[in-house]
This record gives C-alpha cells, structure tokens and sequence, in this order.
C-alpha cells in the first residue's frame, strides 16, 4: 500500500470510529443491528426491518441521518395510502396575478436521502411498487417526466411480525429488492435499563452530525476497493450454491426442505457486505468471519422453504444455520 493508499484509509478508519462513538452515544444496545444497518447504507443497499413495535427502528434511521448529514423522511404505510403521496403530484396552481394557471409538481417524502418506510406491508401492492420502482432505479416519473432522486438514496422499511390482519404481504420477487431482511429482537435487562435511565430524565442525548452526505458518500466509494481473496469469493459462491435444490452442491437437507434457493444477487450482496462489513472493522480485506456475519441477513429472505419445512416447524433461520454449518 502506498502512502497515499494509507493516508485515505486511515482516513476512513478515523471517520469510522467516530462514527461509532456518536452512534453508540445516543441509541443503547442493538449494536449488531446498527452495524449491519451502517453495512446496507455504505453498500447502497435497502433494509427490511422486522421487530415488533416499539424497538426504536424510527430512532434508529433518524439518528443515522443526523449523524451522516443525510435529509430524512419518515413514511407511515396505511390501507388509503396512494403512490402519489410517496413521490408527490402535480397541483394546478395560479401566478401572482390570477390570470394564468399551470402544473407545479410538490414533491413528496420520497425525495430524502433517508426514508423509513414504516410498516410496508399495511398498503395495497399499488402503492408498494411506487416505492419499490423508485428504490429499483432511484428516480420517479411523474406525467412523463423523469426526476432522479438525490444520493445517497438508501429505504429502511419495517414490517411488525404480530400482525397479519389487513397486511399485504411482499411478494419473493418484491423481497429480494432488499439488501439486509434485519431482525430486532428486545434489549437484554442491562440494555432496557439504560434506555428507560436515558429516556426518563430531564435531559435527552441528541446525536451531532459527524460527517457530510459527500464524506458519507466517499466512504461508500471506499467499500468498492476492499478486496475480496479469491478463496473467500469461493466461498460465497459455495453457499449461495448450496441453498438451491438442484444444485449439485445441494445435500438432501435443502432438497427436502427448500423450494427455492438464494439467486445470482445473494452472491453480489454477500460480496458487498463482507467487503463493507470489513471496512468498518478496519480490516483490510474481507474475510470468511465476515461472510458469515452476514449470511443470514443476506439469505432469511432470499431462501424459500417448502411445504415439509412448515409441516415440520423448520425456519428460515434453521436451513441457513445447516448451510453455514455444512460449509
């Protein structure tokens, strides 16, 4: 590495670091949830976010935001919700003098660097494929014109795994669009008891803003030169493989247990994220450590099991365990 190869990356290495002390300053415990959140943004990839209510998945996204320097917009899906009230409409308005009218487009909440798209699947596939398309191809098109949306451009979404009454599901198709399928699960005691001592009090901790949307942007550049060693790459490719069923890597566990297994873009994004992953850890290059850190984000929404895996009680989360396992 020359010297300014390793200028940049200390560089980086310094960014990072502050980037989690200010993190870790206002949002207690879910630190493995944080990192694999900062892991999709530096990848440009999408979340989907599954916890029940009340997990701090609001706090988390806008505290990311204020941290990076990114605009933030929060998205409440409901049953009435219309594609136009995520990208925004054009309104007939009058000029100063009232004599003439023309089209002026407002612009909706999905015009942010970061969106939390609170509780995706409470509204109609309609409205959903407004989002995913402007995820897909970060722009929109209103009355013909096209508008691209400003970077980064990253969507959180949430789903409550409770409830199912009034939901629209997303499709397989729809679900492999998301990077991460991240799972928040409750704070331990030592955790909750933090967050009511911070919570409670008089003073609440406010995030500062530690780097630019251009500095956060640079970092995400950064990510595309962590190399990958071919043997890791090897690796990947191997489990990706061993999750589909006519897969000659394939063992009779994921012949009788999966319908479909994890496609091409599995292998991208367990790539991306190993190479992300390895950044914030300031490690050099990506490892098989890091792979496994996020096989099962990468792959819980890719894998699909069969109907002897539900009769069964057999999970998602168990057939992605046996691959690594096997591996």
């Amino acid at each position: 590495m020359d010297s300014k190869s390793a200028a940049l990356w200390e560089d980086v290495k310094t960014k990072v670091a502050s980037l989690r002390t200010e993190i870790a300053r206002t949002v207690v415990g879910q630190d493995k949830i944080v990192e694999q959140m900062l892991v999709s943004l530096l990848c440009h990839g999408h979340c989907l976010i599954v916890g029940v209510p009340g997990l701090a998945k609001t706090l988390l996204v806008s505290t990311l935001g204020r941290i990076l320097g990114l605009t933030f917009h929060r998205i409440q899906f409901t049953p009435d919700l219309m594609p136009m009230d995520i990208i925004g409409s054009e309104i007939l308005q009058e000029d100063a003098t009232g004599s003439k009218r023309k089209f002026e487009f407002f612009h909706g909440p999905i015009f942010a660097n970061l969106i939390l798209a609170d509780e995706i699947n409470r509204t109609p596939p309609k409205t959903q494929a407004a989002l995913l398309e402007a995820m897909q191809e970060k722009q929109v098109t209103v009355s013909g014109r096209t508008m691209k949306l400003q970077e980064p451009f990253i969507v959180y979404a949430t789903q409550n795994p409770i409830e199912h009454e009034g939901t629209y599901p997303l499709p397989e198709a729809q679900l492999d669009r998301f990077f991460f399928n991240l799972l928040i699960e409750y704070p331990s005691i030592a955790e909750e008891k933090s967050i009511v001592t911070k919570t409670t009090g008089a003073s609440v901790t406010e995030p500062k803003q530690v780097l630019t949307a251009e500095e956060t942007m640079k970092l995400q550049n950064a990510v595309y030169d962590v190399p990958v060693p071919d043997h890791v790459l090897d690796y990947i490719l191997k489990i990706v493989h061993s999750s589909r069923p006519n897969s000659e890597l394939a063992d009779d566990y994921i012949k009788q247990y999966v319908a479909w297994g994890a496609g091409p873009r599995a292998s991208q994004n367990l790539t991306r994220a190993a190479k992300a992953l390895a950044l914030l850890k300031g490690n050099s290059a990506a490892s098989i450590e890091e792979v496994n850190e996020v096989v099962k984000p990468v792959l819980r929404h890719r894998v699909i099991p069969n109907y002897n895996a539900t009769g069964e009680g057999i999970s998602v989360e168990t057939i992605v365990e046996h691959l690594q396992q096997k591996m």
